[in-house]
């Protein structure tokens, strides 16, 4: 079937990367995107930018390929150097043909002789793409971690453009409602037009939010593409790859909007735990908390594009696959059932895990977090990780005894209360995991759940001390310092009265997770805790 969009004949190319003797007899395996045509052949990729042009890319233009390609190379290096391996030219030959050059020659994008152009990659496993990783059930919360890791490496040290439009995803919601309108048998018009005042009432709540944030410096050359197939596990990373370089409009945005795609992934194909963990991770790193107001509209664009993209998709199917077709539609449904719910979030709330060095705070924190408030759950902020990373130090890293001093301690909690307010005043939701020994602790942060006009919800965990003794001695690899002498002085402080609800956290973890949410969900009005 010939390309709509093609504006000129790259068969020849074709012909040459798909040719096993182009690449010494090895077998190749050929991929087709709407904008690439890519070729796997021994341990390289190769891959070829279609002539076409499209209102938001334009390959129409050998030059212009040559740009994309350095682009591509350039700008994915940043997350991915061992990787894009180069550019290489495809060369004219005397008697007409072409050959496929080096990435070692660096002609000019416009020299006389030259075809085309190539990226060149290593190859991978494609068993190593998250996606199919996901598909097996082999992703686990440490890749996310990691991921979440580079994520947040890749958005501090991405260009910075003061000067954009914090809200220009505005042309974005309207591209996607005017294509919705288009198909009334798929998207049914009351819920199209549910979404559109949805959609126009989050970017009037939230635009001046993302000027600000624009100003600041947190819209930036961000990925643009991030969702699982385009992120690898190499050399035991995961490493994101395959960045949009060919539009700065859906490139250049915000660091959060661009986190927006993985979570939105993460939460459709099931794996809201996952998501809650990356999210979790990312925020512990940058302390991004203001701008969690926008991630409902963040998270609903990026769905509702993908509802677009699959519609687009099954449409190209058509009739040649009748099968793919329908489940394409299907799955534009999902997503577009998707992007209106997450307009529609839960309602926030803000919860704080107390107890003892040992009693499992974070286990129960991490448990409870992807069920509460809107998608992808609550926001943990745990004082271990908040002091490692007020002081500077890695989380793993033991600290002194003076770290612990009082005032040290005081300045902890004042800032998990400031983000925990801050999370629940931007309408998501918290758990904030700290000790909370004190009584002016306890009322201090159930005071920030008041004041951000939020319902909270505070629970004590409690376990024999010579339990605490073994499982504080048992740990490694964490941000809590604790050992049996800080428990023991722990359990000698003057509580006071505790009037949060009691747990029994001396037994299996699974059980104390379980009372817990039943302590949580009794305490919260509605059903702000899902089950």
């Amino acid at each position: 079937m010939t390309d709509p969009h093609a504006v000129e004949d790259q068969s020849a190319a074709v012909a040459l990367l798909a040719d096993p003797a182009t690449h010494g007899g090895a077998p190749v395996e050929r991929i087709e995107t709407h904008g690439a045509l890519i070729f796997l052949a021994g341990d390289r990729v190769y891959k070829l930018k279609r002539a076409v042009r499209y209102p938001y890319m334009d390959f129409s233009t050998r030059e212009k390929r040559a740009a994309a390609c350095r682009a591509e190379v350039a700008l994915n290096r940043r997350t991915a150097p061992g990787l894009y391996l180069g550019v290489a030219p495809l060369w004219c030959t005397p008697d007409g043909g072409l050959c496929l050059g080096s990435v070692d020659e660096q002609p000019d994008d416009a020299a006389p002789g030259v075809a085309d152009w190539v990226v060149v990659l290593r190859r991978f496993d494609q068993a190593g793409l998250l996606d199919a990783m996901a598909e097996r059930g082999a992703l686990t919360p440490e890749i996310m971690d990691d991921l979440a890791e580079a994520v947040a490496a890749l958005h501090a040290e991405a260009e910075r453009h003061p000067g954009a439009d914090g809200a220009a995803l505005r042309w974005v919601v309207e591209e996607n409602l005017a294509e919705f309108g288009e198909v009334p048998a798929l998207f049914p018009p009351d819920r199209v037009e549910r979404l559109r005042d949805r959609s126009q009432a989050a970017l009037d709540r939230t635009g001046p939010l993302l000027d600000r944030r624009a100003r600041e410096g947190f819209v930036r050359r961000c990925h643009g593409d991030l969702h699982l197939h385009n992120a690898v596990l190499l050399d035991g990373r995961p490493t994101p790859f395959d960045c949009i370089e060919f539009n700065d409009a859906l490139a250049v945005i915000d660091v959060l909007y661009d986190l927006a795609f993985l979570l939105m992934d993460l939460d459709h194909r099931g794996l809201r735990p996952l998501a809650n963990r990356v999210f979790n991770r990312y925020l512990e790193i940058t302390a991004d908390v203001e701008g969690l107001a926008a991630l409902p509209l963040f998270l609903s664009v990026r769905a509702a594009v993908r509802a677009k993209v699959s519609r687009s998709i099954a449409e190209t199917v058509g009739e040649a696959d009748p099968d793919a077709a329908e489940g394409l539609r299907r799955e534009a449904v999902a997503y577009f059932d998707a992007a209106l719910r997450y307009l529609e979030p839960p309602d926030a709330a803000l919860v704080a895990v107390g107890g003892l060095s040992g009693t499992g705070k974070t286990t129960v924190a991490r448990a409870l977090a992807p069920d509460l408030g809107p998608v992808p759950g609550a926001l943990i902020v745990r004082s271990d990780v908040v002091r490692k990373r007020m002081l500077g130090v890695p989380e793993t890293e033991r600290l002194p005894e003076k770290a612990y001093r009082r005032s040290v301690t005081k300045r902890v909690y004042a800032e998990l209360r400031r983000r925990a307010a801050a999370a629940a005043a931007a309408g998501h939701a918290a758990i904030a995991d700290a000790v909370y020994a004190g009584e002016g602790e306890r009322a201090d942060i159930a005071a920030a759940a008041a004041e951000a006009g939020v319902p909270f919800a505070g629970v004590w965990l409690e376990a024999p001390i010579a339990e605490l003794f073994r499982r504080v001695g048992g740990r490694s690899g964490d941000a809590s310092d604790a050992d049996a002498a800080i428990v023991a002085r722990q359990r000698g402080s003057r509580t006071g009265p505790i009037e949060w609800a009691r747990v029994d956290a001396g037994g299996d973890p699974a059980a104390t997770v379980a009372e817990t949410r039943r302590a949580v969900s009794a305490a919260l009005p509605g059903d702000r805790l899902q089950d």
